[in-house]
């Protein structure tokens, strides 16, 4: 357990980290963020932030000497990066990114815990997408193995036409054929040092553009009988990985059953709720996990929450929402509201069902 006082480390610097040091600071503990060059939003709110390259060794063995502990705020973190901080002082460990970073190691190896991901083929040629699309059919969607969040790195192909017109990418992809889903979800657990596993409330996750626009509980009743499922694989997921922290994992629901689309070792956005809809939020729990503290009650304490992402220049209009009682908002200070960015969300809250 780590006294009041220490030092946690993240390494990445966006929104995520944001929260993470503060719910840190809230229990006592300073943190250092660490990313290279860039908008990083997280160090408004750390102790201090270093920046410097993944693979300045120098850097970052500095920067690990100054910390009691370390974690993450994004899965893209290089693993090398991650096993260059002594292993009894990183969570989770290594081995969570490493298999969540690659999209076909990770299909295969959910699939030997039991797990259902869509169809899916490896593809490294033109030749290989052809031939897949051949097998599974289209439409589907062919993805970068490595890299790509948010819709990025992805191109949905409609037909064998499509497939045989498309210049392939310059990296190792996988095609997935198209799953008819009644809903998306998403699991969200946290697991302490000692293998104690908690659940939060699933939400019903609604995307846009490839980007998560909403997250909404109560979910509805095809998703809260495949709850239940879903939470198995991802507590032998977790339990496999011997993961710290806060871990998610995306569904589609089907008239089959939970269909698993993605893991993300991480505090989750469709888990921002948590922070006003929730006892304990996910990011003080990943906080908790990872100091060795116990874990807080993760049950929902209102009637109804909506998480409502604001991407680009809605960020400027955003304050005018808290004329709702029910609306809390969140903005992460990034400077550039590009577009598709996300630049903060908002919380909509219903304490009881009277309104």
């Amino acid at each position: 357990m780590l006294k009041r006082g220490s030092t946690i480390g993240i390494l990445g610097g966006g929104q995520l980290g944001r929260m993470m040091a503060t719910s840190a600071a809230q229990l006592g503990y300073r943190c250092i963020g660490y990313a290279p060059e860039g908008d990083n939003v997280s160090g408004a709110v750390s102790e201090d932030f270093v920046t410097a390259d993944w693979d300045d060794e120098t850097a970052l063995a500095a920067f690990a000497g100054r910390c009691d502990a370390v974690t993450w705020e994004f899965e893209n973190v290089p693993v090398a990066t991650a096993r260059a901080i002594q292993q009894a002082k990183i969570f989770p460990a290594p081995l969570a990114l490493e298999t969540a970073q690659d999209r076909l190691n990770e299909k295969r190896f959910v699939e030997g815990l039991g797990g259902r991901p869509a169809a899916y083929a490896k593809v490294d040629t033109s030749q290989d997408l052809e031939a897949a699309v051949d097998r599974l059919g289209a439409p589907g969607i062919l993805k970068t193995r490595r890299d790509g969040y948010d819709g990025k790195g992805q191109w949905r192909i409609g037909s064998a036409r499509e497939a045989a017109g498309l210049r392939m990418p310059e990296a190792a992809c996988i095609y997935e054929a198209f799953v008819e889903f009644e809903a998306e979800f998403s699991v969200i657990l946290v697991r302490s040092r000692d293998g104690e596993i908690r659940f939060w409330d699933s939400p019903r996750n609604v995307h846009a553009g490839g980007i998560l626009a909403s997250s909404h509980y109560p979910a509805g009743e095809r998703i809260a009988a495949q709850v239940t499922e879903a939470r198995e694989l991802a507590r032998k997921v977790a339990d496999a990985l011997k993961y710290v922290g806060v871990l998610t994992l995306e569904f589609f629901a089907t008239r089959d059953g939970p269909i698993f689309n993605e893991m993300a070792p991480r505090v989750h956005n469709s888990g921002h709720w948590t922070i006003e809809g929730a006892a304990t939020s996910q990011f003080e729990n990943h906080i908790r996990a990872v100091a060795g503290l116990p874990l807080g009650d993760t049950r929902t304490t209102a009637a109804a929450v909506e998480m409502r992402n604001i991407l680009g220049a809605d960020i400027d209009s955003a304050h005018a929402k808290l004329g709702d009682a029910r609306v809390h908002l969140h903005d992460y200070g990034k400077a550039e509201a590009s577009e598709g960015r996300k630049m903060g969300h908002m919380t909509l809250v219903t304490l009881d069902t009277r309104g």
